[in-house]
Formats: structure tokens, sequence, C-alpha cells
């Protein structure tokens, strides 16, 4: 009788992704295909804090049979931060900051992952960009590891060729990114991220690391580069969407073909009392149906609004299924903060959008997607009014702006439409990238 052959021993991968929903999805997501890529034999296992646990579950349970398993290592104490706090969505917007400095502190945040990594002995480690000495935690167990970038290569190199020009806190300058291809990319000052805006020590680079920005960018600091995805294409689940997503899709059916106007600005950004009341009017003006994903529960629309709209508005305070509601066809815009993960999905959906960046990369990912991609329109025109990284010099946008660019786009014939059938193209090029035997 022959003997049975030994039992193959599975290839372990601990991914270990940034505190925030943004990063944490798309770890959930590569997590999930690296497992479904080899069942059984590949064993993805992801690590994060006891308060986000709820986040990793919420993003696997979306995915049709997920093998995939989360292990914990402690939030390291911070000043500010109340104990179970440790998710840009949890924080509030004034200690949101708290959790970046943590995050990066490699005094505060190696001793916990470095001995879950020991304890865990995987054979390969996939670290957000965030915690640089998980490599060096890594080569000291002699096993490779993989940095992952949440947002896309276009605002990561934009970053990296910025870090080493002279940008100044010159009131209205602007600055051209640098040996792109194609039309001149130009930034204003104001919507550069923080890290490039600031003059203070620990975010401005040295001389030193300037060398080597120009070194990564120019030379391949890296030893290899995978451009994978979009690892956030959903699975026929996500597209029904389930028990939670029913009210949505029920609602979303009574409404013709691309008649809608769907509105979400992310988990991490915060939109002013003043300026929620804005956009709700420009809404209200603009006569077409909407369906609004609104972060505040304690907000309060003007008054007589919601029996003005009537049925052709839903607000949605909390969790909304965005991949199922992007891929029904009664949507036919989607205005978007420009976050990487919405700019994915909408692409795959073949939606076009209205930009509103707000922070962070944002406002460079808008000039990828209206300049470069030309799949949608900046939603407030070029010159009207003041746009900034920074909520005290960002100026409110009106509700008279809102409703004209919402009724020009979503008009017959208008931007919209030609925006539509490019991203409709693309959308094509992402299934097919996703497909089995790609590179993907």
């Amino acid at each position: 009788m022959a003997s049975a052959s030994p039992q193959r021993e599975k290839l372990r991968v601990l991914p270990i992704p940034f505190f925030a929903t943004s990063h944490i999805g798309p770890f959930a997501d590569l997590a999930f295909h690296l497992a479904a890529a080899r069942p059984g034999v590949v064993e993805a296992t992801v690590a994060v804090t006891p308060a986000n646990v709820p986040v990793v579950r919420s993003a696997i349970a979306r995915r049709d049979h997920a093998a995939v398993e989360i292990a914990t290592y402690a939030f390291p104490p911070m000043d500010g931060l109340p104990p179970g706090v440790e998710n840009h969505s949890t924080a509030r917007a004034a200690d949101a900051w708290r959790i970046d400095a943590a995050a990066v502190d490699e005094r505060l945040m190696r001793p916990g992952q470095e001995s879950l990594i020991r304890d865990r002995s995987p054979d390969a480690v996939v670290s957000d960009v965030h915690f640089s000495w998980n490599a060096d935690v890594a080569a000291g167990l002699g096993v490779p590891c993989v940095t992952f970038h949440a947002i896309g290569a276009f605002p990561m190199l934009a970053i990296f060729h910025l870090l080493g020009a002279r940008v100044t806190e010159a009131g209205g300058s602007v600055v051209t990114l640098p040996g792109f291809p194609g039309p001149d990319i130009r930034v204003p000052v104001t919507e550069l991220p923080e890290m490039l805006r600031s003059q203070r020590p620990d975010y401005r680079a040295t001389g030193e690391r300037d060398r080597y920005c120009d070194m990564y960018v120019r030379h391949g600091y890296v030893k290899r580069a995978y451009f994978v995805g979009p690892l956030s294409l959903p699975s026929p689940s996500q597209l029904a969407a389930g028990e939670d997503g029913s009210r949505f899709i029920d609602w979303l059916d009574r409404k013709p073909a691309q008649s809608l106007v769907y509105l979400c600005f992310g988990s991490l950004t915060h939109v002013s009392e003043p300026q929620l009341r804005e956009l709700a009017l420009g809404l209200e003006a603009s006569g077409k149906p909407f369906l609004w994903v609104v972060r505040s529960e304690a907000w309060v629309p003007p008054e007589g609004w919601k029996e003005r709209v009537g049925d052709r508005r839903m607000v949605v305070t909390g969790w909304a299924p965005q991949t199922a509601i992007l891929a029904h066809p009664a949507v036919g815009a989607f205005v978007t903060h420009c976050g990487w993960n919405s700019v994915l999905e909408t692409v795959v959906a073949g939606v076009p959008v209205l930009t509103w960046p707000m922070v962070f990369e944002q406002f460079i990912t808008e000039r990828f997607v209206t300049e470069v991609l030309a799949i949608g329109e900046r939603l407030w025109p070029e010159g009207v009014g003041v746009r900034s990284t920074r909520s005290e010099e960002h100026e409110l946008i009106p509700g008279e702006a809102v409703a004209r660019a919402v009724a020009r786009f979503m008009e017959p014939g208008g931007a919209g439409e030609a925006a539509r059938s490019r991203v409709k193209g693309l959308s094509a090029k992402a299934h097919a990238a996703m497909a089995e035997g790609t590179m993907s």
C-alpha cells in the first residue's frame, strides 16, 4: 500500500494595515485574493489592533467564503486619545493627527508589531508604508517584506517628486509636477498635502531624504514593484448588497437609468455644518434625484427641505454599500472626495465623477481623474474660490455652484456622457486586469 503523501505546509502571509478604514479595506481585499488564489495553500492573516477587528470582519464578510484570519496587537497609549480609539474614523476631527503621530512613531508602534511578527513567524509580511521598520523586522527573521501603498501610483509619485521641490507658503503660488508625461499638471500650494506644505522640521524633507526620494523615483530604489488590482472588484454577494443593503437597492430600483447622483466623502473627511447646508440646498435646486451619505448623525437639514425634496432623495447616516450602489444602473454620477478606494470603485463600476477633494493627496488624485483620465469634472470650477487641504482656508462652496454643476453634468449630451464613455472603457480594462490568469 502506497504511503500517504506528506501534507503540504501552508504559505503564511501577514498583512499589517494602517489605522484607517480606507487602508484596512484594501489590505483585507488583498488577503482575500491571496487566499482565494491558492485555496488551502495560502493562509492570510490580517494584523490589527483590537478596536479595528470589526473593520476587518466587516470587510471580509462582504466576500464569498473569505478564508482570512485576524490577529491582534496592542495599540500603544497615546496622550489625548481615549482607550479604544484606534482608527481615524472613530477619532474626533481635532484628534485624528494623534492616530498619525502614533502610527509613525517607531518607539511606540514597533514593539507590538515586532512581537506579533515573531510570534506568528509568517513566510512573508505585507506592511503598510507607514510602518517602515517592519522591513527590518522581517529581514531579521529571514522572510520577505512587501510594502503596500493604499494610494495610486500617480499621487504617490507626485508626492515623491514634490518632497524634493522648494514648496513654500507663498500665497496663491502653483507648483507643476515635474517629469510627468502628457500635459503639465499644476497644483496650487494650498491644495498640497500637509507634509509638503508644513515648514516644521519633522515634516520637511531634509537634503539627505531628497536625495533618496530622487533615487527612488529615477533609479529604482525598490527592488521590484507590483501594480495589482483593482482589489476592490466586487463579488456577486457585494453586488446583491445582502440584507443590509436591500433598502438602498429597492429605492434605486424605482429610479430611471443614469438619472441619479450618488454622494459620499469617505471615512476620513469632515464636512462642516454650513457646508452641509449649502450642499443640501444645491442638491434640492439641481432637480436631480440623489443618494447622499452623511457621516454626521447629528446633522439637521434646512427647515422644510425633506418635504420639498420628497422621494427623490435618500440620505444615509453611517455605512452604505458603495460598491453595490455604484454598480446600480440608476446611478449616473458620483460626487467624490477622490479617495483612492472610491476612484477605483467608480472606475470598476463605470460611473463618471464630479470631484470634491478635501485633504491629503486628494487634490492631486483629482488632477489624475479630471485631466489625465478625463472621467469627470471639478464640481467647483477653477478660479471660482479658494480650496485647501486646511479646512480653515477652504472657502464655502455655495449651493448655487453645486446645483449648477450637478444639473449641467447630468443633462443629456453634456459633459457627463463623454466622461461616462471613457470610464466605461476603463471599467472593461479593470475587469480584464483581475481575470483568471492575469498578473493581478
